[in-house]
C-alpha cells in the first residue's frame, strides 16, 4: 500500500511570513492540528498547534509574530509513492506525528499518525471480520457437553 492511499488532502498551507495570529485561524477555520509553510510552491516548514501553544507562549511572542519565528525547519517528509512501511519507520525514528507528502518537491497532502492508526484498524477489522463473524454465528449460552439428554453428560 502507497502513502497516497492514507494521507490527507490537500494539505493546508500559509506563505511564508503569514503572521502567527492567521496560522491559528488558518487551524480553527480548517479544523486542522497543522500547516505547512511555502514559498513560491517549496516546501520550508511546518508549524503544529503544539508548537503555536507552546513555542509562542514559552518565548513571549504574540499574535503579529511571523510564521518562522515557530516552524520546524527542515521538514521531514515522505514521497507520495513510498510504501506505507516507510512512513511507519519514519515516524518511529522522527517522533513528529505528522509528515507532510510530496510528489517531487510539489506538496500534494499531510499524513498523521491517526491516518496510521485507521490504517491499522482496518487492517485488523479484515483479519478478524471472518474470526468475528463466526463467533456471533455461535449459539450463546455454554456449549454442548455432548451426548445425553437435553445436552448434559450422563452419570
Amino acid at each position: 500500500m502507497r502513502v497516497s492511499e492514507s494521507m490527507s488532502r490537500p494539505a493546508v498551507s500559509v506563505p511564508a511570513g503569514t503572521l502567527l495570529g492567521q496560522v491559528a485561524r488558518r487551524m480553527a477555520e480548517y479544523d486542522v492540528g497543522s500547516v505547512l509553510v511555502t514559498e513560491g510552491g517549496t516546501l520550508r516548514g511546518i508549524v503544529t498547534d503544539r508548537d503555536l501553544a507552546v513555542r509562542v507562549l514559552a518565548r513571549g511572542l504574540d499574535a503579529d509574530e511571523r510564521v518562522e519565528a515557530v516552524m520546524t525547519s527542515p521538514v521531514v517528509t515522505v514521497n507520495v509513492t513510498d510504501d506505507i512501511h516507510v512512513a511507519y519507520r519514519t515516524f518511529r525514528r522522527s517522533g513528529f506525528r505528522r509528515l507532510p507528502v510530496l510528489d517531487g518537491r510539489r506538496v500534494v497532502g499531510v499524513l498523521t499518525v491517526d491516518d496510521m492508526l485507521m490504517d491499522v484498524f482496518m487492517r485488523l477489522a479484515d483479519l478478524l471480520g471472518p474470526v468475528a463473524w463466526s463467533v456471533l454465528e455461535e449459539p450463546s449460552g455454554p456449549p454442548s457437553a455432548g451426548p445425553g439428554p437435553r445436552g448434559t453428560r450422563g452419570t
